[in-house]
């Protein structure tokens, strides 16, 4: 079974990559941060490394040089994460020879791309060897995998669904990715968070503009129904799609007992 280390400060990243892979013949290993993928790549020798470019120790071209300087480890292919991708960005992963660069927001078929081709080409007798050396060598017990979403954000999400006139609940952070959603309810989970970062990014530059401080809540009326977002403390965000305009005084409730619980997941 191929393994792919996947390394990012947000949990709403390492969720989307966890859910992309799920069901294939992949193990996914995660790490935090780039000390914690130091620990991790050296533990468990993966055949691919999936690597944020800003993280808050080590960035993405310090992990990928890492590796490449690494005697047991230097096969490794690096697909960089950035979401900014220009010529100085392009110019330093081929520097720290990262083997591509995936823009964010990504989608699950752009990954899954990118993925595929590193796998095939990725020589397995080397990576059988290099995790029986790694394995060899490891004496200290094993890190824990990536924080998880605690139980409370599905409750609270699902608290919202089970009221009359709502239809979906979505937790997302700033850059888009869903961290937790409620079941499918004829909204797409992905389109529903990339579209609300984009627009409490705009609302918060005009409540910047105007004096007003960070954004609390948007409430937008449709001829079908409404969606409301709420800011949760500074990475997150809370959509809500109503279906009848009587559940919003709920929802408002609600969403003011539940955004600090909500907040402690992000």
């Amino acid at each position: 079974m191929s393994k792919v280390l996947v390394v990012d400060d947000s949990l709403s990243v390492r969720k989307v990559v966890e859910r992309a892979l799920a069901g294939r013949q992949i193990e996914v290993v995660c790490a935090a941060s780039g000390s914690e993928a130091i620990e991790r790549l050296e533990r468990d020798a993966p055949d691919v490394v999936v690597c944020d470019v800003v993280m808050p120790d080590r960035d993405g071209y310090e992990i990928c040089e890492f590796i490449k300087r690494h005697p047991r480890l230097s096969h490794t292919p690096v697909l960089l994460m950035s979401g900014i991708v220009n010529d100085e960005v392009r110019e330093r992963a081929a520097r720290a020879q990262s083997a591509g660069i995936l823009a964010k927001p990504f989608a699950a078929d752009d990954l899954m791309r990118h993925l595929d081709n590193l796998l095939a080409q990725a020589p397995a007798p080397v990576r059988a060897s290099a995790r029986r050396e790694t394995a060899a060598a490891a004496e200290a017990p094993a890190p824990s995998d990536a924080t998880p979403v605690p139980e409370g954000a599905a409750a609270v999400l699902a608290q919202f669904l089970a009221m009359d006139g709502v239809q979906w609940a979505v937790l997302a952070d700033r850059e888009g990715f869903v961290v937790e959603a409620t079941a499918n309810a004829g909204v797409d989970a992905d389109v529903a968070a990339a579209l609300s970062a984009c627009l409490a990014e705009s609302s918060e530059g005009l409540g910047r503009e105007l004096g007003r401080g960070p954004l609390q809540g948007v409430i937008l009326e449709y001829e079908k129904g409404m969606v409301v977002v709420y800011g949760v403390a500074a990475s997150g965000l809370l959509a809500v799609g109503i279906g009848e305009p009587s559940a919003l005084g709920k929802v408002r409730y609600y969403a003011r007992r539940a955004l600090p619980e909500l907040a402690r997941g992000m």
